[in-house]
């Protein structure tokens, strides 16, 4: 437990010199920003583009506000996930390349806590700004449209959460296994791809798979999903969040010795 803290506090420092603490949250924030504020200005900005003909008039329908939400939350699926896969495909691999994780592995190591430590801060990052992203375009929804309940947000927020902890955890697998970040952030999107791409397939036969999650999110928003169903998504996903910190951790003792030096 003590050499997790010192791992921990390690993780932090490096987290703070590549500013990783600051840009991220920033990067949320503004993707949760854009959809409600685009949507209200829509109106202004294609009549100050100039593209209308003269004296032409387009009524636009007002969106609701949890089709503002769902709408920012498919912008964390597109644009987020991408920002925190690039963000955290080095992690691991950064270290082994740049021979900075000798100065560890000289010294008797348990790579279990060094890749927890490792997961927690990029999950705590990557949580907070999920959840700051969220606030945001939750905010701006209240000003510029209708009020939104906020048990509903928090139950959304906490259900897409598990899915970005698993996305997150599969990006530091990758990046235990592969010899640099560029392969690892190519296996990490392959890979979700590739489950997208079966879910879409046969996803309708398997209402517990964690693909569904981001689906389950939105559920709350417009009233609940099924419970049993989400329930086993949640406990698939957790499992799978399990078993790829297990398959981390012994990827990085794997490859210890690929270690640059």
């Amino acid at each position: 437990m003590k050499q997790f803290g010192i791992l921990l506090q390690k993780e932090w420092r490096e987290n703070v010199r590549n500013y990783k603490i600051f840009w991220i949250p920033c990067v949320f924030i503004l993707l949760g920003i854009t959809e409600p504020v685009v949507n209200y200005f829509m109106p202004q900005i294609l009549e100050a583009s100039g593209g209308l003909p003269e004296g032409a008039v387009f009524e636009f329908p007002t969106p609701s506000p949890d089709q503002i939400l769902m709408a920012v939350m498919e912008q964390f699926q597109t644009i987020g996930i991408v920002v925190l896969i690039l963000a955290y495909m080095g992690t691991i691999a950064g270290e082994r390349k740049s021979g900075t994780a000798t100065l560890l592995y000289v010294r008797p190591l348990s790579f279990l806590s060094y890749f927890l430590s490792k997961w927690t801060m990029a999950a705590a990052i990557s949580l907070i700004s999920l959840w700051l992203g969220f606030l945001a375009g939750y905010y701006y929804t209240l000003l510029f449209f209708e009020e939104l309940e906020f048990s509903a947000l928090l139950q959304m927020m906490g259900s897409y959460s598990i899915w970005i902890l698993l996305i997150l955890t599969l990006t530091l697998a990758a990046s235990a296994i592969f010899p640099n970040g560029g392969l690892a952030a190519a296996a990490a999107f392959a890979v979700y791809l590739l489950v997208q791409l079966a879910d879409g397939l046969l996803g309708a036969n398997w209402a517990t798979s964690p693909m569904k999650l981001p689906g389950y999110a939105a559920a709350w928003l417009t009233g609940n999903p099924r419970l049993s169903e989400f329930v086993g998504a949640i406990g698939l996903a957790v499992l799978a969040i399990i078993g790829l910190i297990v398959l981390g951790s012994w990827a990085a003792w794997k490859n210890k010795a690929k270690t640059k030096v």
